[in-house]
């Protein structure tokens, strides 16, 4: 019988970590300070350094981050923001509750991340921010996004929520635009135990908006220039991360090996020409948050896998541009050719760090025990 592969196994992340977090726990629970505060602050500098940037704003989710960053840039109903159609509906989510209107550009099929020769012609007067996704942990093109950026004017918001360690022409995702969002959501490469996010930043007043943004819009006490949100980030989440953050560097090499090893097992196996697998172009550091293969009959081996006690999942089933609550935008059905056959043919497979050399086998096993039965 088949080994059972989970998809993401949580518990052999923490039990190695555990004594370190508890103690990180009551620590905050001891000082009863639990929103900000010096656990926040202590963290902000962790990860500035260790991303390599001027400012780290700690915030209540990725999302809230993406939300945060258009506040901050005073994006306006009506205003366009140009980015991705495959990628969390938060991407989107956060455009639409401040009432602009998302323009979306189509993906590279290989990379499945924005397709940057198509981002000039997606852009009009109205265009205020392009927000390129680092979809998977593997880093857009970014400078010909930053090239189209800075000739029409606008700013860049990356959303690196998937990414965080993934490089870019050596350099770590996020500081490249005017910001970058990244998520902790507990099944993140670095994830705390709850929602958290964070907002980074190479430039003084975009990080001092983000601030202000987090609390309210205020500055001092009291005294509200502008309104903002309730984007804080919680005490408790701030020790979590602080303890797991130095371990992040080996779990994403841990998740590369993983993917490499993927690879041999495809071409042992003999299917490597009936699965797509993820590619690294030159200069681009994936740290595989998912790795995403493209297969024919993917619901179908979707089931298959399920069946043997192997777990996967559809990132993303439906893109952006196609779902009902967009349905106003004006998107219709081959609008974005690309992103509706990746969302009709990907599916992530389980890559977390501590997955073992046979568990993997045993995924690739099924997987070619379907592709010859077919």
């Amino acid at each position: 019988m088949t080994e059972r592969v989970p998809l993401l196994d949580l518990q052999a992340q923490y039990l190695p970590l555990r004594d370190d977090i508890l103690a990180a726990v009551t620590r905050v629970c001891d000082s009863q300070q639990f929103i900000l505060g010096p656990e926040v602050d202590a963290l902000e500098r962790q990860l500035a350094s260790m991303l390599g940037v001027r400012h780290a704003v700690a915030v209540s989710s990725g999302t809230d981050a993406l939300l945060a960053a258009l506040m901050a840039l005073d994006i306006q109903p009506g205003d366009e923001i140009v980015t991705t159609p495959f990628s969390f509906f938060a991407t989107a989510g956060a455009i639409v509750r401040l009432g602009a209107k998302p323009v979306f550009v189509d993906i590279e099929p290989s990379t499945y991340n924005l397709d940057p020769r198509k981002l000039a012609a997606a852009m009009t007067n109205k265009t205020k921010a392009i927000v390129p996704v680092h979809l998977y942990g593997l880093p857009a093109d970014m400078d010909p996004i930053l090239e189209t950026a800075t000739q029409a004017g606008v700013p860049v918001i990356e959303d690196a929520a998937q990414a965080i360690g993934a490089t870019y022409r050596g350099r770590q995702v996020g500081g490249f635009g005017a910001c970058g969002c990244f998520s902790f959501f507990p099944s993140k490469n670095l994830g705390a135990f709850g929602d958290a996010g964070l907002v980074v930043s190479n430039d003084d007043d975009m990080a001092a908006r983000v601030r202000l943004m987090r609390m309210h819009g205020m500055e001092p006490k009291y005294y509200h220039h502008v309104v903002g949100g309730n984007f804080r980030m919680d005490a408790l989440q701030a020790a979590v991360l602080a303890v797991k953050a130095p371990h992040l560097s080996t779990w994403s090499e841990a998740r590369r090996r993983n993917g490499l090893r993927y690879a041999r097992l495809f071409y042992r196996y003999g299917i490597a020409k009936d699965v797509v697998l993820p590619i690294e172009p030159d200069g681009r550091r994936h740290i595989f948050h998912q790795y995403v293969i493209r297969v024919a009959h993917r619901d179908a081996l979707k089931h298959h896998l399920a069946e043997c006690g192997i777990g996967t999942e559809i990132y993303y089933p439906v893109p952006l541009h196609l779902q009902p609550c967009f349905e106003h935008l004006g998107y219709r059905p081959g609008d974005l050719p690309e992103s509706e056959s990746a969302a009709k043919g990907t599916l992530a497979l389980p890559v977390y760090g501590e997955l073992t050399e046979l568990q993997q086998e045993a995924v690739v096993s099924r997987i070619a025990e379907f592709i010859h039965a077919a």
